[in-house]
C-alpha cells in the first residue's frame, strides 16, 4: 500500500501487548476508606478464604460491605475491587445486576411486597399501593431517615417464592404470609414504632444491616438465625395428601423406551 505522498508505508515490528500488573491502589493494611475498618477487613479475609478463586467471594463481599454502610456505595466497590484483584466495572456490573444490592441507603427495614402474578391477584398490587401511599414513597424509596430507628424502604419484588402462602411480603428477607392490606398496614405501624413483630416463618426479626451481614455468612448467634420453622403447612400439603393415600410415581423403567423414528427428509 503506497500513502498519498508516495511514500510506503511501514508498521515496524509486529508485537504483543504489554503485560499489565495489577497494583493494589491502597497499601495492604489500610482500608479503601475509613468505614471500613480493622473489623470488616478480618472478616473479608474469612470470607475470600472459603474459595478456591477470591473472586467467587465478590457476592458475600458485598453483602457485607452493605452491612456496614447499609448500601454498596463507591467505596464499597472500591473496596471489594482491591481486596479482589478485580476492576471497579468488574463489581459494578454485579451490583447493578442483582436488586439484593442497594444503590441507596436504606432504612432500618426493608419491606419487599410480592407484586407477581399470583400474590397481584390475590391482593399484592393493593398492599403495595396502600403501603405505598401511607408511607409516602414509590419502589426503593426510604420513609424516614436512613438508617434510623424506624425507616423503612419499600420495594415491590417480582417473586417470592412464596405462591402457596399468597399474598406476601418479606421484611429483612424474612416472611410474612397470607397478608391483607390491613394486616400488611398494620405491621409497617409495628415497625415504624420500634416492634420487631416474629415473622410467619424463620428466625425473628432483625434489621437490614444485620440481614445483610448473615447473608455474608457471618454469624453472631446462630443457633437464634435458624431457629422457628422453616415451612408451613400449605407447602407439604400435597406431599403429606399423597402419603395419606398412597400415591407415588411411577417408578422409572429398567431401560429407557426407543426414541419414535424421524421420517427422512426429502
Amino acid at each position: 500500500m503506497t500513502l498519498p505522498e508516495g511514500t510506503p508505508e511501514s508498521y515496524g515490528p509486529v508485537s504483543g501487548p504489554e503485560e499489565v500488573v495489577w497494583e493494589a491502589v491502597v497499601e495492604e493494611a489500610g482500608p479503601a476508606s475509613p468505614v471500613f475498618d480493622e473489623l470488616t477487613r478480618q472478616r473479608s479475609k474469612e470470607i475470600i478464604a472459603r474459595y478456591p478463586q477470591s473472586r467467587s467471594a465478590l457476592l458475600p463481599l458485598l453483602h457485607l460491605v452493605q452491612s456496614v454502610e447499609g448500601h454498596v456505595s463507591q467505596d464499597g466497590i472500591r473496596y471489594c475491587a482491591e481486596a479482589l484483584e478485580l476492576t471497579t466495572a468488574e463489581v459494578t456490573a454485579v451490583v447493578t445486576f442483582y436488586t439484593m444490592y442497594k444503590r441507596e441507603r436504606c432504612g432500618e427495614h426493608l419491606v419487599s411486597v410480592c407484586t407477581n402474578t399470583l400474590c397481584a391477584a390475590l391482593g399484592g398490587e393493593e398492599i403495595y399501593a396502600r403501603l405505598s401511599a401511607k408511607l409516602g414513597v414509590g419502589h426503593e424509596g426510604t420513609a424516614g431517615e436512613p438508617g434510623a430507628p424506624g425507616s423503612l424502604t419499600l420495594e415491590h419484588a417480582e417473586c417470592l417464592a412464596a405462591c402457596d402462602l399468597a399474598p406476601v411480603l418479606q421484611v429483612n428477607y424474612e416472611y410474612y404470609d397470607n397478608q391483607t392490606v390491613e394486616s400488611a398496614e398494620a405491621l409497617v405501624d409495628a415497625l415504624v414504632h420500634g416492634e420487631r413483630p416474629h415473622p410467619s416463618r424463620g428466625a425473628p426479626l432483625t434489621d437490614f444491616r444485620t440481614a445483610s451481614l448473615e447473608l455474608a455468612g457471618i454469624f453472631d448467634d446462630l443457633d437464634r438465625t435458624v431457629e422457628g420453622p422453616s415451612v408451613a403447612e400449605e407447602t407439604l400439603r400435597g406431599a403429606l395428601l399423597a402419603a395419606e393415600r398412597g400415591w407415588v410415581a411411577p417408578p422409572m423403567p429398567d431401560a429407557m423406551p426407543p426414541l419414535p423414528a424421524i421420517p427422512e427428509k426429502d
